[in-house]
This record gives structure tokens, C-alpha cells and sequence, in this order.
């Protein structure tokens, strides 16, 4: 089953979101791997895709797991976490309508 994962970031994450990033994205491209990533990306906390120093205020995942428990062990183990990017993470179930 799809999951979501939403991290909401820290004010002013972005130093630490940049240490972090490179132990992050390698979590991201094992699950596309495994075929299992349908998405992923960061909310900027402008309008822009480019925020530079206004940084992001968290992060989108969708991605296929097992069942809601395993889809919340793999969260709480993102590097964000462990690097206080974080506050608060939320994974819910997802089901997918479009694009068919």
C-alpha cells in the first residue's frame, strides 16, 4: 500500500538540512531501487522553486510499504530526524486515483 510521509521542518532548517541531505537522499534512491518511491520532494518556504536562504519548511513522500507500521519505522529513521531537521513527522495511508 502507498503511504505519505510529511516531515515538518524546525524554523530555520536549512544548515541542517544541507548536512543531512546527501544521508537522506541515499534512504530515497534505495526505495526507488526497490521500485517503491512514487514521489519526493521538499516545500519551500517561499513561492519559488528556488528559496535559497528562506530554506524549506518540510518534505512530501509517497512510497509503497507494507503496512502503516513499517512505512512509520522507515520515517522516524530519515537522517532529517536524527539531525533535528524535523519537529514532527506524520505518515498516513495513501490511495492513488490519478494519474491512472
Amino acid at each position: 500500500m502507498l503511504y505519505t510521509i510529511i516531515g515538518h521542518d524546525v524554523p530555520d532548517s536549512l544548515t541542517k538540512r544541507l548536512a543531512a541531505r546527501p544521508a537522506h537522499l541515499a534512504r530515497l534512491q534505495a526505495l526507488q531501487n526497490e521500485g517503491r518511491l512514487i514521489l519526493a520532494g521538499p516545500f519551500p518556504s517561499v513561492d519559488a522553486v528556488d528559496p535559497g536562504a528562506a530554506g524549506f519548511s518540510g518534505s512530501l513522500i509517497v512510497a509503497e510499504f507494507a503496512n502503516l507500521k513499517d512505512a512509520e519505522t522507515w520515517a522516524q529513521a530519515d537522517p532529517y530526524m536524527a539531525a533535528g531537521v524535523y519537529v514532527q513527522m506524520q505518515v498516513k495511508p495513501f490511495k492513488k486515483v490519478f494519474p491512472i
